[in-house]
Order: structure tokens, then C-alpha cells, then sequence
């Protein structure tokens, strides 16, 4: 990349809240516009009633700029593309803290590679306020399974990225959810191991853009009497060190 990107992961959540109409996280940055005008225009106005955000980690921008043939079901079905700049140090715990509080590291407490319990207020606590039902789907081990905790609010914690699609899938047809969050750690996972370039680790971007394109053609067949935003976030990129393995954060 020539250059950064200027817009900051930390303005995604409030703009997530402005297009739910839920008032957002008490230290989270300014809402992302760009968001907030696409879904004004897209909904007529009307604010959605439903968000469904879908994190694979580790997907980094120039991953999808050089292999955009390994994602082609997810870029059909993409109306709006915002690049956003990640937080440093750039792992998984942080960012993902970011994304779903608005606030930089310093500020929701998370700089290192650790996942305690959020204590600063987020996303999910937001739509709780807002008297709506939120959702995680994620395996044992991951970040979003852990530090988004102690909240009154459903978890879904599973051992297999199979089985955390499944559960997702499953709620989706339940259509009793006004925001989900579900986490795949299979890109990563390769990615470490052979490299970010690597036919296995791009497969691994195959299957999560598929997996997407199911939840997209589910939620468009299952929710039509709703007003639904659907992400494809991930939290960081990677790139290739020594060896041949891959990394972020560094």
C-alpha cells in the first residue's frame, strides 16, 4: 500500500450504533459518516432493526486487493467498501476491543496480547440499553468469546469453526437476534502456520468468503421484514516473516 488508510477502526462502533438508533458506547469515537450515509440512503431514511457482523481474522487489505478471485462471493455482494486503519499493537484482542467499544487501546484498557473482561462500556452493553437482544458466536479460545463477557446477553461458544457457522446459521432462521457477532480464526490459524500467501491459508479466505455469501442469502431470504446491515470486518492484516509463516502485530 502506498499509503495509510485515515479513517480509524475506533469510528465503526458508533457507527454501527447511529444506523441501529441505539445511542453508542459512552467512550467510543465519532461515527464513521460513510457508514451512517449509506445506510440512511439504503433504508429510506429508516434506521435498521437488525446487524449482523461476521469477523474472520486477520484478513488483511492487501490479501483482498492481490487474491480478490479467492472472494469473489463476498465482493458481489458488497455494496459499501471502507478501508479502515487497525490500532496498535495489532492483535486480535486489541482491535476487537476497539472495533466493539470505539476507543482506542489506552482507553478500553486492552494493549497487550491479554483478554481480560471488558470493563468499558460497549457495543453490546449500548444495544442491551437500547433494549435489544445480542448474540456472540465464537470458539473457546478466541477474544471475542472472552472479553465481551458478564454481559446479559446470549453466548454461543463452540470448538469448531463448523460448528460456530452452523449455530449462526441457526440463528439467523430464528430471527429473534438484533445484533449478532460471529468469529472464524481459520484464516489465521493457516496463516500463522504457512504463511499468508500460501494455497492452504487462501483456501482458508475461499471458505470464509462462502460462509459469508450463506449467512448473506439466508438473512435475504429469512428477514425480509427487516432493515438489516451485514459486516465483513476483521480485526487486523498479516503479512509474511521469517520461514515462510505469517504474522501481525509486529
Amino acid at each position: 500500500m502506498d499509503e495509510f488508510n485515515s479513517l480509524s477502526l475506533d469510528t465503526l462502533c458508533a457507527a454501527l450504533c447511529r444506523v441501529m438508533g441505539v445511542e453508542p458506547p459512552k467512550e467510543a469515537a465519532e461515527a464513521a459518516q460513510v457508514i451512517v450515509d449509506y445506510a440512511d440512503k439504503k433504508f429510506n431514511r429508516e434506521k435498521a432493526d437488525r446487524l449482523f457482523m461476521y469477523n474472520p481474522d486477520a484478513i488483511g487489505q492487501w490479501i483482498q486487493k492481490k487474491y480478490p478471485e479467492f472472494m469473489d462471493d463476498t465482493l458481489d455482494r458488497t455494496e459499501l467498501h471502507v478501508p479502515f486503519a487497525t490500532v496498535m499493537p495489532s492483535v486480535t484482542p486489541v482491535c476487537f476491543a476497539t472495533m466493539y467499544t470505539g476507543a482506542q487501546p489506552k482507553v478500553h484498557g486492552i494493549t497487550t496480547y491479554k483478554k481480560p473482561v471488558l470493563t468499558i462500556d460497549t457495543i453490546f452493553d449500548a444495544f442491551i440499553r437500547a433494549g435489544k437482544k445480542a448474540a456472540i458466536v465464537a470458539d473457546t479460545t478466541c477474544s471475542i468469546g472472552k472479553i465481551f463477557l458478564e454481559r446479559d446477553m446470549d453466548y454461543f461458544i463452540y470448538e469448531t469453526v463448523p460448528e460456530i457457522n452452523a449455530k449462526a446459521c441457526e440463528l439467523i432462521l430464528e430471527d429473534k437476534y438484533d445484533l449478532i457477532v460471529v468469529y472464524n480464526e481459520n484464516f489465521d490459524a493457516v496463516m500463522h502456520h504457512k504463511g499468508p500467501e500460501d494455497p492452504n491459508t487462501l483456501a482458508q479466505l475461499t471458505e470464509n468468503s462462502q460462509v459469508f455469501s450463506v449467512f448473506c442469502e439466508l438473512i435475504r431470504n429469512n428477514w425480509k421484514s427487516h432493515n438489516t446491515l451485514l459486516g465483513f470486518a476483521m480485526d487486523h492484516g498479516c503479512h509474511e516473516i521469517d520461514a515462510g509463516c505469517g504474522s501481525h502485530g509486529l
